[in-house]
């Protein structure tokens, strides 16, 4: 192919990713997904490691929707407040659990832009723990922490946690005060429906998406710019997007009434 052909390809898919990606965002959405991978790409001269973030959300018909690719400096407080704003300006309203990993200044972003909880993923922070626990004790360590998510209430999980983070305390110091300081981030899921237990606690529903980015990024190896970066992952999630259209809803509109608020939950005609 030459290089026209090549340069008017590109310019057709920046042109659809573009318009993906800057559209209005229709009705509230209460649980927004934040993750990042990273990708390697020129700077002036060198090479450095870029995140790439993926923003994902339910909206009110219960299904799951893209609604940003951003990339940038994941630990800046300022990056992740642009971010979330742009997805205001875009219409995003209604947020009230923000899921993400430990990113350094997510969750006063968060709390700036959208009031909203900061949840940070279960099985992550978890795996910090079982990390700090001498290989010989993991297994233990690891069926004590899964009584803590084994409990019914909220009020019984808190109870659990702090058991288990007493009794690790007294040979671990330093595990129960991470114990200590990760509850209420960790548990912040057990305030909404329990029939979203599975899905808020972490961003386990990324983890497939990042593996497809994964695996894209490291065939090029090394982008020659940021806006490479946008026009292969942008293209990815509208088409992921799309099959999201068209799948069934991720959550039942009845448990999603009750976090939104909004009793005038109606079914259409045709149950998707």
């Amino acid at each position: 192919m030459s290089k026209s052909q090549v340069s008017g390809l590109c310019a057709e898919i920046d042109e659809r990713v573009n318009a993906f990606l800057s559209r209005p965002v229709e009705g509230a959405c209460p649980y927004l997904w934040l993750d990042a991978t990273y990708a390697k790409v020129r700077e002036v001269g060198r090479i450095v490691s870029c995140a790439v973030i993926i923003a994902v959300a339910v909206n009110e018909d219960g299904k799951r929707e893209v609604l940003g690719v951003t990339n940038g400096p994941s630990e800046a407080e300022m990056f992740w407040t642009d971010f979330l704003r742009s997805l205001a300006d875009r219409g995003l309203r209604g947020v009230k659990l923000v899921i993400t990993d430990d990113y350094k200044g997510l969750r006063a972003a968060a709390r700036r832009v959208f009031n909203a909880t900061h949840q940070r993923c279960r099985i992550h922070r978890m795996r910090n723990a079982l990390a700090l626990a001498p290989a010989k004790q993991r297994t233990a360590v690891a069926a004590m922490l899964k009584t803590i998510f084994a409990q019914e209430t909220k009020v019984e999980t808190e109870q659990q946690w702090g058991t288990v983070a007493d009794a690790l305390r007294k040979k671990q110091p330093e595990l129960g005060a991470l114990m200590d300081s990760s509850r209420d981030e960790v548990l912040a899921y057990m305030s909404f429906p329990r029939e979203h237990s599975t899905q808020i606690p972490s961003t386990n529903p990324l983890e497939r998406m990042n593996r497809e980015v994964k695996r894209r990024a490291d065939a090029i190896g090394i982008f020659p710019n940021d806006d490479a970066i946008v026009r292969l992952v942008g293209a990815l999630m509208l088409e992921t997007n799309d099959e999201w259209v068209v799948a069934r809803r991720y959550m039942s509109l009845e448990t999603l009434a009750r976090v939104t608020q909004n009793p005038n939950v109606r079914l259409p005609a045709v149950a998707a």
